[in-house]
């Protein structure tokens, strides 16, 4: 028998709940991330990359930034031990975001 079950593709959300400007390109974005069903709040430097007008006429704002989080903070423990003495995977994960916003009428 062949298992034609769709393929659950593993998501990582995040959802802004605020937007603080630190500077003149600088912000903070602030929301609730959500991995493997654990939701914790986290906060990511942005910056102000420009502004464009995309081929539908919307107006478009672009943004880039980075955050690290501990990926045991989302229940995500698995690891293997090396030959030398360390670990295959690190505690620290660093997120990267490249955000496009399109301006609502």
């Amino acid at each position: 028998m062949v298992d034609t079950s769709p393929i659950s593709t593993p998501e990582i959300i995040f959802r802004s709940t605020e937007v603080t400007r630190t500077d003149r390109d600088a912000f903070e974005l602030t929301g609730d991330l959500t991995i493997k069903g654990v939701t914790r709040q986290v906060t990511v430097p942005v910056t102000f990359e420009g502004q464009a007008t995309d081929p539908f006429g919307d107006s478009r704002l672009g943004f880039e930034g980075s955050t690290t989080i501990n990926r045991k903070d989302f229940g995500i423990t698995w690891n293997a031990t090396l030959e030398t003495g360390g670990v295959l995977v690190s505690d620290k994960i660093v997120l990267e975001f490249e955000v496009s916003a399109i301006k609502q009428v």
